[in-house]
């Protein structure tokens, strides 16, 4: 049965920068993202992590769908999106070849944060993923 709830029953959204606090902080200490090649970086570690929560908070049905967004919606553009742009071969290059060891980095650091703030009843700790290679 359908449930109408008046605006006073839902709690706010939080902005997307309340949502990426916490990342800001697990990344003191992550190892630096590295270009592999002669060619400079296209998009920072920050730049690739923000576009990926973008992607998914937002439900994009495609990478195409998100890289217009970061062209055209104001907010995207000054917040998340690279400061010079980002064409789609390089974007599909960042996200399907980079930033795993820098991922695994800040998934540990949340997860240790989560679990220092958890109730003791609530101790289980999933295995730790730190002996995988980011190669």
């Amino acid at each position: 049965m359908p449930c109408t709830l008046s605006r006073q029953d839902q709690a706010p959204a939080p902005s997307f920068n309340h949502l990426y606090r916490p990342i800001r902080s697990a990344m003191v200490g992550m190892p630096p993202l590295e270009a592999r090649g002669h060619r400079p970086l296209k998009m920072t570690f920050d730049d690739q992590l923000k576009a990926l929560i973008f992607f998914h908070l937002e439900e994009h049905v495609s990478a195409q769908h998100l890289l217009q967004v970061l062209e055209e919606n104001d907010f995207v553009r000054d917040h998340i999106a690279p400061e010079q742009g980002i064409k789609k071969s390089s974007f599909a290059e960042a996200i399907n070849t980079r930033g795993l060891e820098q991922l695994m980095y800040i998934y540990q650091n949340l997860q240790d944060n989560a679990v220092s703030v958890l109730p003791k009843e609530y101790t289980y700790r999933p295995p730790d993923l730190r002996f995988f290679s980011a190669a």
